[in-house]
């Protein structure tokens, strides 16, 4: 295929030395273009031109030329033996907007059977043009001949010059249709007054593509954005930016915007980077939608190259600052240039993203394709870093194929024969498999994910993907991996899973830990939790996918990315990394999931939206994620924040019920200190809790509030500090203020936290009685009578409208909730459920007030007519199903019944929910005002932070 020289990174050369015509083909009927060692002026690869039957006859390849950008084309020639002298002429076809189709002599030289003759010219076009095509023609209308060592070389670099489409000169400025779809300017614009419209499309792929072959550098970094905007009567869609690759005649496809939302009457930034990693001899970007063929515009479209910084030389190794092998997970383009040095400088491990999934693989059955996977293999080895082997059984990306009408034996046999050709390949060179991926689901009664796999083999998919990949490779580690592990639930089935198995010999090595965490959630003491948990199996352990995202929530979304929560990473970092160095002798490597932010695949999910996750930012230099993880004491001081609610403590040394209504911010741990702090807010000043884990006791052991300056301190034998199973607790009532550190120490030991404290009203407080299950049909039944009755009153939208008498059962391990609504006017109008008529129930299990939602945290909203939807973590598939509802118009407005099954907790007298109530009120078409009982912020669709709690009671 033609390859980009080292002399001027967009050159095509085109040397046939792989034996493939690279892109040229037959022109004209009859034609025939061939590779062939025969035809060879240098090297062992040349082509054969025969078949001709007309002067115009011969070999062609499609669009190497880019319109603005000067071009030296040479080419060798000789005829076939025994032909005679002939012109041979390089001639380029083209058809100008609006014009006929033109034909431009490029070169041309007297050739003849006796030796190669050079073709050399130069071509510039400046037109639109469509159907532009170079071709080599012969003065003899059947004379046969050989090419080869074509090079176009453009004259300067036209991948550094950046490419607009604004369309103000009304035409479509090169941008043509990739199959059905006509593209004509208009008056629809984003800027200016003219944009590109876009409609007849076949299919979601057709629509508005731009070559840019020639203009792309393979290893070079671009910034791509359009604008677009829906068309006419269409009232949704979404739209993305994709580009088409061919090399050796294969095409393949990759996403550079995903398809997002485009609301009706906006227009709509696809803004996005991409990074050519391969020899093409076709480029194409286009626009797409995910489905449908509705029509749309186009406009303002730029490609920029972005100039890479230098690979900071001037800062530590990665690897050298840890003690244990240090990892990132890689593509190819990450390869190439100086995100190839930066790989190569910080780490000893590399994770093939996805080029060695089943669908990179063997995409059909018994098609293997490894030219990713050995290229990357290869890079890795020739570095002297090891490599883990990413993923042999997974329930996705997984080719349809696989499971298709397959009984259990056949899809076992699949899958030994799948396990065994890439084990068996790369044995020796992969030092670790992630042999089974993701096959644990706490939600299910045996903790086991209902995939195609399970379904199909039940556990004998993970015996057999496991006893293959050791016969394959005895020395390779073999290790089953997930993702939400250092949540206890998750944990405990992970670990009896392993256990199991282990029991009956399966050869599980280790346990992998992805680690897709967030800068507040979870603690990292629960992730030290879960590698202690699994040291017991005695199986090593690694990280395999950390990543640290500065969103809370799936929803939100910034511009630009404040400072301040790149500090807070930087700590967050610091704090895994500190767990990770104390389990150094558990815990064998840590593998990021990416080298820097611009390539994270949080970029593109669960939304498209700017995020920050890694060590290294887009321009590939040292954040303070970096310093977190190699010296802390570069980091700039973390300001924390916390509320405290109104409240009265006893101050006793004894843990009020006040306290346990929200969970205590931790204060990270050194060596085997660690602690949970609290505040509440009064008349009388702040009341303080300190919770802290120090099994030694000592004198010197004393925790000290600092309040606007002014410090208490609090020993560890003073009066009203009680001693716990695992250390000791403080009360204390100490000045008001908003400045506050705690700073507990331990001999030569001292933690703390940092921050400032916010007085906010008291958390509402209710129960729910325990009563036999009422009858869910909007009727209000006796048992109700015994419930206390709550009412929402905290206004997020509006200040008057519909509101609700609210109260509470539960049994066995159902929670049930009466709304009764007042609202004398109601409507399912508006287009989304959130806006309409409607009782929404927020319920967390375990009560965690974090920052966003855990799988088992619900928002169950019931209309009036009783439709019944979920929000949740994803598509809540931990929680859809678990809500029963009844629904009933009364005079005056309506009442909701629900029943809401909670099975990852066991209620019981005492146990604290999360809970909240919100009343949306529609008028007409839109939602004119909601109401909750607790949550003031308007987000408890996003998380849990901010809701009431709801205490079970006999």
């Amino acid at each position: 295929m033609p390859g980009l020289s080292a002399h001027a990174a967009a050159d095509l050369t085109y040397d046939f030395e792989d034996g493939t015509a690279q892109g040229w083909g037959p022109r004209g009927d009859g034609v025939t273009v061939t590779a062939t060692a025969d035809a060879a002026r240098t090297g062992t690869g040349g082509l054969l031109v025969g078949g001709r039957t007309a002067t115009w006859h011969g070999a062609s390849i499609p669009a190497p030329f880019a319109r603005g950008v000067g071009y030296d084309v040479t080419a060798y020639a000789r005829l076939v033996s025994g032909q005679p002298a002939a012109t041979i002429a390089m001639t380029v076809q083209r058809t100008p907007t609006g014009g006929s189709t033109t034909y431009e002599r490029v070169a041309a030289a007297t050739v003849t059977d006796g030796g190669w003759v050079r073709l050399s010219g130069s071509y510039l076009f400046t037109a639109e043009s469509a159907d532009v095509q170079l071709y080599v023609e012969s003065s003899d209308a059947t004379g046969r001949y050989h090419l080869d060592d074509i090079v176009i070389s453009p004259q300067g670099d036209p991948t550094r010059e950046p490419i607009t489409s604004d369309f103000e000169d009304g035409t479509a400025q090169d941008w043509a249709s990739r199959a059905a779809a006509t593209l004509e300017p208009g008056t629809t614009a984003h800027a200016g007054t003219r944009g590109l419209t876009v409609t007849g499309r076949s299919a979601s792929w057709d629509g508005p593509a731009l070559n840019v072959l020639g203009r792309m550098g393979k290893g070079d970094k671009y910034a791509l954005s359009v604008w677009v905007r829906l068309g006419p009567e269409t009232p949704a869609g979404r739209l993305g930016l994709s580009i088409e690759r061919r090399s050796g005649g294969t095409p393949s496809y990759e996403r550079i915007v995903t398809p997002k939302e485009v609301p009706a009457g906006e227009w709509v930034q696809l803004s996005g980077t991409y990074t050519l990693a391969y020899d093409v001899e076709f480029l194409s970007l286009y626009v797409e939608s995910d489905t449908g063929t509705f029509p749309f515009h186009l406009d303002d479209f730029t490609m920029r190259w972005i100039e890479p910084k230098p690979v900071q030389t001037d800062i530590p190794r990665v690897r050298d600052a840890v003690p244990f092998t240090m990892g990132s997970a890689f593509t190819r383009p990450d390869t190439l240039g100086v995100h190839g040095e930066l790989l190569a400088r910080h780490f000893g491990s590399l994770t093939p993203g996805n080029e060695l999934k089943w669908d990179a693989t063997e995409p059909r059955e018994g098609e293997f394709t490894f030219t990713d996977g050995d290229y990357l293999v290869d890079f890795a080895t020739s570095h002297g870093m090891q490599v883990r082997g990413h993923t042999l059984a997974w329930h996705s990306q997984t080719p349809a194929w696989v499971f298709a009408g397959a009984s259990k034996e056949v899809l076992l046999q699949r899958l030994e024969t799948h396990v065994r050709t890439l084990v068996t390949r790369y044995k020796g060179r992969i030092a670790a498999w992630d042999v089974v991926n993701e096959v644990v689901d706490e939600n299910q009664p045996d903790g086991l994910r209902r995939s195609p796999w399970y379904e199909i083999t039940g556990l004998d998919f993970i015996r057999t993907a496991f006893r293959v990949a050791r016969e394959a490779d005895p020395d390779a580690k073999l290790f089953i991996n997930d993702y939400n592990t250092e949540f206890p639930r998750k944990r405990e089935a992970l670990y009896d899973l392993v256990e199991r198995l282990k029991a009956e010999g399966v050869p599980i090595d280790g346990v992998g830990h992805q680690l897709h965490l967030n800068i507040e959630h979870p603690p990292a003491s629960a992730v030290e939790a879960t590698i202690e948990r699994f040291a017991t199996l005695g199986v090593d352990q690694q990280v395999t996918e950390l990543d640290v995202s500065v969103y809370t929530d799936f929803v939100s979304s910034y511009d630009t990315i404040p400072a301040e929560l790149l500090v807070r990473q930087g700590h967050r970092y610091k704090e895994l990394f500190d767990v990770f160095r104390r389990q150094a002798d558990r815990l064998g490597s840590v593998t990021v999931w990416g080298e820097s932010d611009d390539v994270s695949w949080l970029r593109t999910w669960p939304i498209p939206r700017l995020n920050a996750p890694l060590l290294f930012d887009d321009d590939l230099q040292a954040k303070p994620a970096y310093w977190g993880v190699v010296d802390p004491s570069r980091l700039a001081p973390l300001v924390r924040r916390l509320e405290a609610p109104a409240g009265t403590i006893k101050v006793d040394g004894r843990r009020d019920l006040e306290w346990d209504l929200l969970p205590d911010a931790p204060i990270a741990r050194v060596g085997n200190v660690s602690a949970g702090f609290q505040a509440r807010s009064s008349a009388a000043g702040l009341y303080v809790l300190a919770e802290v884990t120090d099994p030694t006791a000592d004198q010197a052991d004393r925790v000290t509030f600092t309040v606007d300056g002014t410090a208490r301190s609090v020993g560890r034998g003073d009066r009203g500090v009680t001693r716990t199973a695992t250390g000791y607790r403080v009360e204390a009532l100490v000045g008001k203020g908003t400045d506050v550190d705690v700073t507990v120490r331990d001999r030569g030991t001292a933690i703390s936290w940092t921050g400032q404290v916010t007085a906010v009203p008291a958390i509402r407080l209710t129960s729910a009685v325990r009563r036999a299950a009422p009858v869910l049909d909007g009727v209000v039944d006796r048992a109700w009578g015994a419930a206390p009755e709550i009412r929402t009153a905290t206004w997020i939208q509006g200040s008057s409208g519909a509101t609700a008498k609210v109260r509470s059962l539960w049994s066995g391990s159902t929670l049930y909730v009466l709304a009764q609504v007042a609202d004398p006017v109601l409507s399912e109008e508006p287009a989304n459920a959130w806006e309409q008529d409607s009782v929404e129930i927020f319920v967390d299990p375990g009560n965690g007030k974090t920052k966003g939602y855990e799988d088992d945290d619900g928002q169950y909203r019931v209309s009036f007519t009783g439709r019944v939807t979920v929000g949740g973590t994803f598509d809540a598939g931990g929680v859809r199903d678990k809500v029963r509802a009844a629904a009933r118009a009364v005079p005056g407005g309506y009442v909701v019944e629900a029943a809401i099954t909670l099975p990852t907790i066991t209620l019981a007298e005492g146990t604290l929910l999360g809970f909240d109530v919100q009343v949306n009120d529609a008028v007409g078409a839109a939602r004119t005002s909601a109401v909750t009982w607790n949550d003031a912020t308007g987000r408890g669709y996003l998380d849990t932070g901010h809701w009431g709690v709801l205490r079970l009671s006999g």
